[in-house]
């Protein structure tokens, strides 16, 4: 009896310790780790796709509202058809862009970073460059007009993936490693700050710094130059450029905006569900930019809370099965391109729904897949298809393996 007792009071104290264990979210991190390790990245790759495809479609039905209440019939039909070309030429890139995936263009990644640097430079120079409000961020080649920054970010995030994994242990040396590839990245940096675009430089500088840190530099040897790097280029610009300076304070609540207010108030007007598809006072009450720099708030007032939250759980299912893709990639240079592919368009989708929301100072930025204007769009694309390249040619080396084992 007293050896019964024994091994009762045993398994009593083994299940009470069980019981007693707390699982921490270490744990739990390297649970869902091993799990996702283990995924096929084809599926977080269709899923990925579909998301896009979700956002595109609904780009085109906000823009058809949009241009059905604030252009003559004639326009809206030349509107129409320019928005369902870009898409459709989106969707042409992004397949064009998987059957490559980022090993594909790896080799010309050297010669596209000299392409960008020019191209960025040319924006200052007539007739090529164009300014619009102020900024010399356009470069007009008569076929096409276009924004080279958006594309020269999707150029030194693929750059920085590369370096980083050539010099491999070299990242863990500040001197040797880690400073060379910054230098590069505040050089480009520089380019799109000067046009003058501080949004669009320290996207651009954020998403580089953050694929940097995720391919293997430490973090006191990445954060420590990023922060004296932003906190510098913050305060030059804020003492030298008026109109950065303006929209700070315009953040802060010293200073009002007409623009800014009227896009609160049709965020605001839309309540629940909204007012209606292609219903909605302020777009012809000369609210500007409100198809492309504040698209999230034309959201906000046709569809509501609904159409808004649809929005960002689209957005929130593209980052996360982007994330679940990148960890499923077995080569580690795939694996960091999608990595920051996938960073850049979800992180100007998040400032883009911040800025319009107020919890971010103004700044005309594009919501990807959503907002008018054919560069967004057509560099978002290609962006998501070079990160599902990546899954696209493990699968053909997984069936090969099958085939020819």
């Amino acid at each position: 009896m007293s050896r019964v007792h024994s091994l009762l009071a045993t398994a009593t104290g083994g299940v009470r310790a069980a019981r007693e264990h707390q699982t921490t979210i270490f744990e739990r991190i390297r649970e869902n780790y091993a799990k996702v390790e283990r995924h096929d990245p084809v599926a977080p790759a269709i899923a990925v796709f579909l998301c896009v495809l979700a956002l595109s479609t609904l780009g085109l039905l906000v823009q058809a509202s949009h241009a059905a209440t604030t252009l003559s019939p004639a326009e809206f039909s030349n509107e129409l058809f320019e928005q369902v070309l870009f898409r459709f030429s989106g969707v042409v890139v992004m397949l064009a862009a998987a059957r490559l995936g980022p090993t594909g263009v790896r080799r010309y990644i050297p010669a596209a970073m000299v392409v960008m640097a020019v191209l960025l430079i040319a924006v200052f120079v007539p007739p090529l460059g164009s300014q619009i409000n102020g900024s010399h961020r356009w470069l007009d080649l008569g076929v096409v007009k276009f924004q080279p920054s958006e594309l020269a970010r999707i150029v030194l995030v693929l750059w920085v993936a590369d370096r980083c994994t050539r010099i491999g242990p070299l990242l863990g040396d500040i001197q040797r490693g880690v400073l060379p590839i910054l230098a590069v990245v505040l050089f480009y940096f520089g380019l799109v700050l000067v046009e003058t675009d501080l949004g669009g430089a320290s996207l651009l500088f954020l998403c580089a710094a953050t694929t940097l840190w995720i391919g293997g530099a430490q973090t006191r040897h990445v954060a420590m130059p990023v922060s004296v790097i932003g906190v510098g280029a913050g305060l030059i610009c804020f003492t030298a450029i008026p109109y950065i300076r303006k929209r700070f304070m315009m953040f802060v609540g010293e200073t009002s905006n007409q623009q800014v207010d009227d896009a609160n108030s049709a965020i605001a007007s839309g309540d629940m569900f909204g007012l209606g598809y292609a219903h909605g006072p302020l777009r012809n009450h000369g609210v500007p930019y409100l198809e492309s720099d504040f698209v999230f708030a034309q959201v906000g007032e046709e569809l509501g809370f609904f159409g808004m939250a649809l929005v960002v759980c689209l957005f929130a299912g593209l980052l996360w099965y982007g994330l679940r893709l990148v960890l499923s990639i077995k080569d580690r240079y795939d694996a960091l391109a999608t990595f920051g592919l996938m960073i850049s368009t979800c992180v100007q989708g998040m400032l883009h729904v911040q800025i319009v929301a107020g919890l971010a100072p103004p700044k005309g930025m594009t919501l990807p897949f959503l907002s008018h204007g054919g560069t967004s769009l057509i560099v978002s694309s290609l962006g998501v298809g070079l990160a599902l390249g990546a899954a696209r040619r493990w699968a053909a080396e997984r069936e090969q393996v099958v085939t020819n084992p």
